[in-house]
């Protein structure tokens, strides 16, 4: 351990109102997580059960943002072809890079 001592026994509890549904859930780790996530979370100064539930939340929100942008990429009707009429004619393009 880093030498921070943290009393991980006793928790204080705070009442907080949620008009959804909470649903218990019941996990394994092992040893040396749980002591871990003990420690964290006094450091925190909440409860493993709350932090684990944060976490969660977190990952939801992250897999949502990124399925939504795969969706918007994916039905984006813009393409990446260029458009041929606006396209340099190839000798036009290379006497430019000539020129460079």
């Amino acid at each position: 351990m880093s030498g921070i001592v943290c009393d991980t026994k006793f928790v204080q509890h705070e009442i907080r109102v949620n008009f959804g549904l909470v649903k218990n859930l019941t996990i394994t780790v092992e040893d040396s997580v749980l002591e871990w996530a003990r420690i964290e979370a006094a450091r925190r100064g909440t409860s493993v059960s709350r932090m684990v539930g944060d976490f969660m939340a977190e990952m939801q929100r992250r897999e949502d943002a990124y399925e939504r942008a795969y969706l918007a990429w994916r039905t984006d009707e813009r393409g990446w072809r260029a458009d041929p009429l606006q396209t340099p004619p190839r000798a036009v393009a290379l006497r430019r890079t000539e020129q460079a």
